[in-house]
């Protein structure tokens, strides 16, 4: 199944996907309503209703190389920081690119939405605790992140988290093609198989220390072939089986 987010009528809406045709529900797993609405041409919003963006930082080894990180063995357990609420963009929508600093990249990623209450979550029950997943960007002023204390200003910024452009409920996360294309030319293309940590245990480790709640997102990291982008610019995250992600840089 696939779960939108859109506005209808000025309200945000929950509804499901079906080819073109939105079928809007009364809540997030709700009854329909009766009301349907066409994919061209809705105003889709962020398939989440966050608490706190829980993100994996050098997932895959190509990428801990590419940033000069590869100082000696693999690391032993996920690196993790945190975006707020106040991160997310609409599917389809424009972010500003910072003037604040001089090095804005692009990072594309699985992402996945959480269904229920996740405490201590064990390997055999930490995907039934997902309700979906989707497509996500992690915009990074890369400068900041090297020179500031924490990863505040470089990751948690207004807009820096699209997300989208939907929620599919019906998707095995262990080997997927992950893409991010900047205007049309292909810039990262790798699988989630190479993760240095693969999805249930992501979920594992961080409720040992965080309870996630309904709503909440995980960002699983990104391959390699990150890189800057200026205003004009059109980024793609593609996630085999989900859809296509779109942003534009303004």
């Amino acid at each position: 199944m696939r779960i939108v987010h859109v506005t209808h009528q000025g309200e945000a809406r929950w509804g499901t996907l079906s080819g073109d045709t939105i079928t809007l529900t009364g809540s997030l797993g709700g009854a329909p309503t009766g009301e349907t609405l066409p994919l061209e041409g809705a105003a889709l919003l962020p398939p989440a209703t966050p608490s706190k963006v829980v993100c994996v930082g050098r997932n895959y080894l190509d990428h801990i190389r590419e940033l000069g990180n590869d100082t000696g063995d693999l690391p032993k357990e996920p690196g993790i920081f945190l975006k707020g609420p106040n991160t997310l963009a609409e599917p389809g929508g424009a972010v500003d690119r910072p003037d604040w600093t001089e090095n804005f990249h692009f990072e594309g990623e699985l992402a996945l939405v959480i269904g229920k209450q996740a405490k201590d979550l064990t390997p055999q029950n930490a995907l039934s605790h997902v309700l979906g997943y989707t497509c996500g960007l992690d915009l990074t002023a890369r400068d900041r992140q090297k020179t500031d204390l924490q990863w505040f200003r470089a990751k948690a910024a207004d807009r820096f988290c699209p997300l989208g452009p939907w929620l599919e409920t019906d998707l095995d996360p262990r080997d997927l093609r992950v893409q991010t294309r900047v205007n049309g030319e292909t810039k990262q293309d790798s699988r989630t198989s190479l993760m240095i940590f693969p999805v249930v245990e992501i979920l594992t480790y961080v409720t040992r220390f965080v309870t996630l709640e309904p709503g909440d997102v995980v960002l699983t990291g990104t391959p390699e072939g990150v890189g800057p982008l200026v205003p004009g610019d059109t980024v793609e995250v593609e996630v085999e089986g989900i859809g296509v992600l779109t942003t534009h840089i303004r």
